[in-house]
């Protein structure tokens, strides 16, 4: 039996879903603990290409059980429309396949029309969310008000917390930004609706879990977003409404931390950020451009165009630190392909001072200089490699210094976005 945590160490999108997915082919449950359908996962399986928002990346394996803990926040609208998707598809996700934490948190109408109604108001100033409800979900969960997947079986308490919780959205909706209230009626007849379809996956996580864990069963956690985008520890206010941490996977899920045995963190092999927030190693010149477009860097969720730079490796450590990395997984190593040479941030310089770690001001950090190690790249095609010594001496080279300077050994490597275009060293769930 093994556990697994997987983690983004960036901003998100370094590929999560593909580790996932690779991982999950000897996982008995796959578990997302954090975020909402802010969060895309892309996987390429036989060529062809799925996105997943809620769903975890495992469920493309017939004999793997996702659940989602109660530390996601869950469209229910989103999550009905993906379990769709894949039934056109000939993928059945029935309540055998999925389960859904009784104490996950629904993202409701109001939530998502604060969420734009605010970023709209910032104008040049807004933060980059989604526009999606997840940070106004999360503010209903801490004020005790939110309204939770279990309560989509108590049709008298559902009516009674959506008529309390839209007369003062309306009111806030309509003084502040000056928006038309929402029905009651409308809502409670769609959610009456969705709580038919959605009350049969509802489980208790937590104790299917500690039963999983007791009978030996691999899980893996899978976790949404990046290090840098967490709320304590990322580059607040440019920052997601939870906690992408590896700690997450015991509150998001209800699994004491002691029963986390590996914990992976998903490094791209340079650097790249969606809205908007400091980053030191931006390129606005034709190599970023040159990442851009090499790499498709576009949302999987917003569709926007990713800011890309050099990989910074000051944020990995950070990351490694707070999450406790046992294992560093590499994509997109492939994109790195053609360049003549490489660099890679290993401190910062502010003000004549040198920073070896992340400050905690956005303003500090936006203001910081990268200090740069060149290295020589390559030009050989490495999307066939499925072992290190076939990457050539220059690529082996690059995963090496990121091993040194992180301290943490790199245990798969992405050479390609199939699936089978992987380089695994190391496996927990067989020992290799």
């Amino acid at each position: 039996m093994a556990t697994m945590v997987v983690v983004g160490t960036q901003w998100g999108d370094e590929g999560k879903g593909k580790i996932v997915d690779l991982l999950s082919a000897h996982a008995d449950k796959v578990v997302r603990f954090q975020g909402g359908n802010n969060a895309g996962h892309t996987l390429v399986v036989n060529g062809q290409r799925s996105i997943l928002h809620l769903i975890p990346s495992g469920i493309l394996y017939q004999d793997t059980r996702c659940l989602i803990g109660n530390g996601v926040v869950v469209d229910p609208e989103v999550l009905l429309e993906e379990i769709k998707d894949f039934d056109k598809r000939g993928i059945a996700v029935t309540p055998k396949r999925l389960g859904i934490s009784e104490r996950a948190h629904l993202i409701m109408p109001y939530h998502k029309l604060i969420d734009t109604a605010r970023e709209e108001a910032k104008g040049t100033s807004r933060i980059g969310t989604t526009g999606r409800g997840i940070g106004p979900c999360y503010e209903d969960k801490v004020a005790r008000v939110g309204i939770r997947a279990c309560e989509l079986r108590d049709p008298g308490m559902l009516r009674e917390k959506i008529k309390v919780n839209l007369e003062e959205k309306n009111f806030y909706l309509a003084k502040l930004f000056g928006s038309e209230p929402l029905e009651y009626g409308p809502i409670v007849a769609r959610y009456l609706s969705i709580a038919e379809q959605v009350s049969p996956f509802l489980v208790d996580v937590a104790a299917e879990l500690d039963r999983a864990i007791k009978s030996g069963e691999n899980i893996l956690f899978e976790g949404a977003q990046g290090t840098l985008l967490d709320i304590d520890h990322g580059t607040y206010p440019f920052v997601t409404s939870s906690n992408p941490v590896a700690a997450t996977a015991s509150t998001g899920t209800g699994v004491g931390p002691n029963r986390l045995d590996n914990i992976v963190g998903v490094v791209k092999a340079y650097t790249t950020r969606v809205g908007a927030g400091p980053f030191v190693t931006e390129l606005t010149d034709e190599i970023g451009d040159y990442l851009q477009q090499t790499g498709q860097e576009f949302g999987a969720t917003t569709g926007r165009r990713r800011r890309c730079g050099w990989l910074d490796l000051v944020v990995v450590r950070y990351a490694a630190r707070l999450n406790g990395l046992t294992h560093l997984a590499i994509t997109k190593l492939d994109v790195l392909t053609g360049l003549d040479v490489l660099k890679l941030c290993v401190a910062y310089e502010h003000q004549g001072t040198n920073l070896e770690s992340v400050p905690p001001e956005s303003s500090r950090l936006a203001s910081c200089s990268p200090i740069y190690e060149e290295m020589e790249g390559w030009h050989e095609d490495i999307s066939e490699a499925r072992n290190l010594e076939e990457l050539p001496k220059n690529a082996r080279a690059y995963i090496r210094r990121i091993e040194e300077f992180v301290g943490v050994p790199v245990s798969v490597i992405s050479v390609g976005s199939g699936r089978e275009e992987t380089i695994i060293t190391y496996n927990p769930f067989v020992g290799g």
